[in-house]
């Protein structure tokens, strides 16, 4: 109650700043530079708007480079920008803040990515589901800009082939294995390992920063040692201890899968993917 208590506080203050402070120079669709404003949660739903609306949007990011998105707490200034935003992209139960933010001051201009994903949020590892949310983001943005409905739907299908792609990659580079258990340090690659036929064996569950008992780390060592896992997992934003205790536990060595929720200057999406692609191959002892 006390969090919702002073988010609907920094609400009231940043409606005041974004229509007394700006003094209206800026409509919901970027003013005089005519470019549709799109506030993304964090880096995936930033890379699909991006791909989708080029140079007739402005995309703004509220996870900052190197931050853990599950954590995100909003400024003032980021709640003016969702306020003013054309469109909030955004995954419901993934950062309950901007779920807040959504349900406060954005509801009629907010598109959830994906309503339906249980209680797993990492649906963009997957690659096919990620196609799926690109075409249904693609015919929102038409609506919001019917001028480039065209283009914007033709770069729906360039981004889906890449991605059907790179579905075909991992089918055809995980056919062939002779492991199929992923240790990894948190639950974030449910979606990836289903695809793929896969098992994942989380240290923790779904929460990143989540500390997992004695006895979860005891089993999970116990269970890699008995299927001769040779690589434990952990991601690129998160602390590798734990994924190295266990490692070395079981003789194993500690490696980099990552979600995909920020990524490096000079990395996107697809190249991330490229070399988690690489890097289970190794792990599994593919052929």
């Amino acid at each position: 109650m006390l969090r919702r208590a002073v988010l609907a506080g920094l609400t009231a203050g940043s409606l005041l700043l974004s229509t007394a402070g700006c003094g209206g120079e800026e409509a919901p669709q970027g003013g005089s530079d005519g470019r549709l404003r799109i506030v993304a949660g964090f880096y995936p739903l930033q890379y699909v708007s991006e791909r989708l609306g080029e140079e007739n949007v402005k995309v703004t990011n509220l996870t900052q480079a190197g931050a853990e998105p599950h954590d995100l707490e909003l400024k003032p200034s980021q709640l003016a920008q969702i306020t003013d935003a054309a469109l909030v992209v955004y995954l419901s139960g993934f950062q309950p803040s901007v779920d807040e933010a959504v349900k406060l001051q954005a509801k009629d201009k907010a598109f959830d990515v994906a309503p339906d994903h249980g209680d797993d949020p990492h649906v963009w590892l997957d690659p096919v589901r990620f196609a799926e949310i690109a075409g249904k983001l693609a015919e929102r943005l038409a609506t919001l800009d019917p001028a480039n409905a065209g283009a914007i739907r033709a770069r729906a299908g360039q981004l889906q082939d890449e991605l059907h792609r790179l579905d075909e990659e991992y089918t055809a580079g995980l056919r062939t294995c002779a492991r199929r258990d992923i240790v990894t340090s948190h639950a974030a690659f449910g979606y990836l390992a289903s695809r793929y036929h896969l098992t994942q064996v989380p240290i923790s569950g779904l929460d990143p920063e989540g500390e997992p008992s004695p006895q979860r780390v005891s089993e999970v060592a116990a269970l890699a040692k008995e299927k001769g896992v040779t690589t434990i997992f952990f991601e690129a934003l998160v602390s590798p201890k734990l994924s190295e205790t266990v490692a070395k536990e079981i003789g194993a060595k500690a490696a980099v899968l990552d979600p995909i929720e920020g990524v490096e200057e000079g990395s996107d999406y697809v190249s991330v993917m490229v070399r988690n692609l690489a890097a289970l191959r190794e792990a599994l002892g593919c052929t």
